[in-house]
């Protein structure tokens, strides 16, 4: 079976390219796991890790790209291991290059693949460092950062909603998605009140 795989770093970014490259290399859309999260721990990314646990001996997963699957080559030598121990092999279209389980990795590609994934490695790093040097920039001239602060009355209608889940059967995504509230300011708000 030939299994897909195609990660975006935030919700805004579009899966439509990567999905329509895997759909041209043979991957049929229904095997075709899809990850909305970012690539820096492997670890706790739920839909990389199903995938690796659905795959079997002689599946082949198909990726578009080598940072699509990791930006720490830690993590990406880690994977590709797991992958071709189970039998596994492991295809990354665009750079050309695929790991055939119970193979020795050729010499070159070994080097291609470390070097392309230390690139993806360094970009991550250089995003994380402007990212920084940009918080701190718009800190110092007095800029608000993070999200905006929702209304009271929404996140009074959330914590209402929340103390009545027994009545409405409602959870707590369900109530983020009515009062528009995030998850995590309920649980803020919930973890103030506890204190109080």
């Amino acid at each position: 079976m030939i299994i897909g795989y195609a990660r975006v770093s935030t919700t805004e970014q579009d899966l439509n390219a990567q999905i329509e490259m895997l759909e041209q290399s043979g991957c049929d859309r229904d095997n075709i796991y899809i990850e909305k999260a970012t690539g820096r721990e492997a670890k706790s990314r739920e839909t990389l890790n199903d995938m690796i646990k659905f795959a079997r001996r002689g599946d082949t997963i198909k990726i578009t790209r080598i940072d699509r699957l990791a930006r720490s080559i830690i993590d990406l030598n880690k994977i590709v291991k797991e992958v071709t121990q189970k039998g596994v092999s492991i295809e990354f279209i665009q750079d050309s290059l695929h790991f055939k389980s119970g193979k020795q990795l050729d010499p070159t590609q070994e080097l291609m693949f470390n070097v392309l994934g230390s690139f993806a490695q360094f970009e991550r790093s250089l995003i994380v460092q402007r990212t920084t040097e940009g918080r701190e920039r718009a800190k110092r001239q007095g800029k608000h950062m993070g999200r905006p602060s929702q209304p009271k009355k929404q996140i009074e209608r959330a914590l209402y909603l929340y103390k009545n889940r027994e009545f409405n059967n409602m959870s707590v995504n369900d109530i983020a998605k009515i009062t528009e509230v995030p998850r995590s300011t309920i649980y803020h708000e919930l973890k103030k009140m506890k204190k109080k």
